[in-house]
């Protein structure tokens, strides 16, 4: 027996009836010989860790757009963090661990550069619009692996699509990781703006302290423990006093912290950033790399350029910008460039 039967064996002795056993995926969009010592589910995850839009996530801004420090969130941390609260809630609901892990590591893997601010600006230039969790599935079914995807499973993919607005995952696990996002980011970009001295932890409304706690320790650990708690189906609850917290701990964030004029001081030059960038690459598809031109002439212009600036990352989209419309210092030409005796004079 392979290694791999050996684990689907287990997962029938161990899981809940609710759980999503990976013999049972729906499967792949292109049908693969089953690896002998993995799930199904453990090979997504293993495909998304070394894909190059993983790689790219730790370059890519969370919250804070390039902050000055080694210890705020970016991307990559936010997605680490979610996978960690999403295991630990799947493990203790006696659900699938590793589908939850592959969705989480995969959710946001087609987020734009400069965090929402991108997000906001590539949504009101693009036709038809930009959604991350639209980009992020196309990244793992098309842009990866040169165009080939990754070919994960369907239960991923569903999971990746469905992680934040509109209709919920298939799978329980799919689920978990909607709401492990959500306590992930409130609770880490509480943390950041503490430490950016945005607020402090006596800002935050007693009444919703004195439910969640006063620390981000506590206020995951109650978050998630309240989860745990009262599932006891195929419905993922908090207790209704948790719950009407923490939708409250929300609130306050959008309204002190996400609307910040000073923490978001910066957010205002991207939308222009953006869209230079866009109506540059429109106009001069021949600069585009080689896979984003090949897009535009299956897909059109717009896909293609949509693909290429939202996988950027900061720093890049920051430096292309730069090298496109701000001019660099003169300087002498090298000798062997130089026309005539007297061209330096």
């Amino acid at each position: 027996m392979y290694i791999r039967q050996q684990l689907e064996q287990n997962e029938k002795l161990i899981l809940s009836p609710y759980a999503c056993l990976s013999e049972n995926s729906r499967g792949r969009e292109k049908a693969e010989e089953k690896c002998p010592v993995r799930t199904e589910f453990q090979r997504d995850r293993d495909r998304i860790i070394h894909c190059k839009s993983f790689r790219r996530l730790k370059h890519k801004t969370q919250v804070f757009l390039s902050p000055e420090g080694d210890h705020y969130r970016t991307r990559l941390t936010h997605t680490l963090e979610v996978s960690q609260i999403s295991r630990t809630i799947a493990r203790a609901l006696q659900l699938n661990e590793d589908l939850t892990e592959a969705i989480s590591l995969g959710h946001d893997l087609g987020h734009t550069p400069f965090g929402h601010a991108g997000e906001r600006a590539l949504n009101e230039i693009v036709p038809n619009g930009f959604r991350h969790y639209e980009q992020s599935l196309r990244v793992v079914e098309k842009l990866e692996k040169n165009g080939k995807g990754l070919n994960l499973t369907y239960e991923t993919r569903n999971g990746i699509l469905c992680h934040t607005k509109g209709k919920e995952a298939d799978t329980l696990e799919g689920r978990i990781v909607r709401l492990a996002d959500r306590i992930a980011y409130i609770n880490h970009d509480i943390d950041d703006a503490v430490r950016a001295n945005i607020i402090s932890e006596n800002d935050i409304p007693p009444n919703i302290s004195r439910i969640l706690g006063n620390t981000t320790n506590s206020r995951i650990n109650t978050l998630v423990l309240s989860i745990i708690n009262n599932t006891h189906t195929d419905e993922l609850i908090m207790s209704p006093d948790i719950q009407e917290a923490f939708d409250k701990l929300h609130g306050f964030m959008f309204d002190i912290v996400y609307s910040n004029s000073y923490a978001k001081h910066e957010e205002k030059k991207v939308p222009q950033l953006i869209e230079l960038l866009y109506t540059y690459f429109k106009k001069h598809k021949e600069l585009l790399p080689k896979e984003n031109m090949l897009t535009a002439e299956k897909e059109g212009i717009d896909r293609a350029v949509c693909d290429y600036i939202s996988g950027m990352t900061d720093h890049f989209a920051t430096e292309t910008f730069k090298n496109i419309f701000i001019p660099y210092a003169w300087q002498l030409a090298p000798t062997n460039k130089r026309r005539g005796k007297n061209a330096d004079t």
